[in-house]
């Protein structure tokens, strides 16, 4: 089973995507299910899961959650097979990875080494989660990449991917294969085989028209 692990629907107001379209499209690329993983929002998961449904694929709940404390950003971190939305206002990352297991998720820190908002304090918080995001299309280099896959081989972490998609352009750039139909078990038993390119860097053109259109809507 081929899962991209990190998709974004216009619930994320940085996307041009409807959470429909993503799974239509991942299916038309020889994905065989996707998460979505939208900013600090869970609003898209009832119409993602009718979807795959409809078209017998793989839906993994999940949530691109932003760490702040004391004013300061810490990094993102994404939580799969949560039940509800985890709200961060108020909370450090200590609270939203103990939220996330709490609800039986996995937490996953996002693109550690990203472009522009790197993950920082991770020596704090690498033996809270349960993996490192080893490749991202969108957000890291090749060489951040390749230092996640390290950071994670270091920590004996388990290892996801995913195409950070904000586009239909980039959904599969990345994703994790399986064995099994149990995705969760095998994320934790670090039995997933990382397949990833990168991203054409004027994609991310795309996020500021998005929010953008965003804004213009809510006038």
């Amino acid at each position: 089973m081929k899962i991209d692990l990190h998709c974004h629907s216009y619930y994320s107001k940085d996307s041009l995507c409807s959470p429909e379209s993503l799974l239509y499209w991942a299916k038309k690329r020889g994905l065989d299910g996707i998460a979505l993983t939208d900013h600090d929002s869970t609003k898209g998961w009832k119409r993602a899961q009718k979807k795959a449904e409809e078209l017998n694929m793989l839906f993994i709940p999940g949530e691109e959650i932003k760490i702040k404390e004391n004013g300061k950003f810490i990094g993102e971190i994404l939580a799969y097979f949560i039940k509800k939305e985890i709200n961060p206002k108020g909370k450090n990352g200590e609270d939203i990875i103990n939220e996330i297991h709490s609800q039986g998720g996995i937490a996953i820190i996002a693109h550690p080494y990203h472009r522009k908002k790197p993950f920082n304090e991770i020596d704090k918080y690498i033996k809270m989660v349960d993996g490192i995001e080893v490749f991202n299309s969108r957000s890291q280099s090749k060489k951040g990449n390749e230092m996640a896959i390290l950071l994670a081989k270091e920590n004996n972490l388990s290892m996801t991917a995913g195409s950070d998609c904000h586009t239909l352009w980039e959904i599969g750039n990345a994703y994790v294969e399986i064995d099994s139909n149990n995705l969760k078990q095998n994320i934790l038993n670090k039995k997933t085989k990382i397949t990833g390119k990168q991203s054409l860097f004027l994609i991310q053109l795309f996020s500021p028209i998005a929010k953008i259109i965003y804004w213009l809507k809510a006038l």
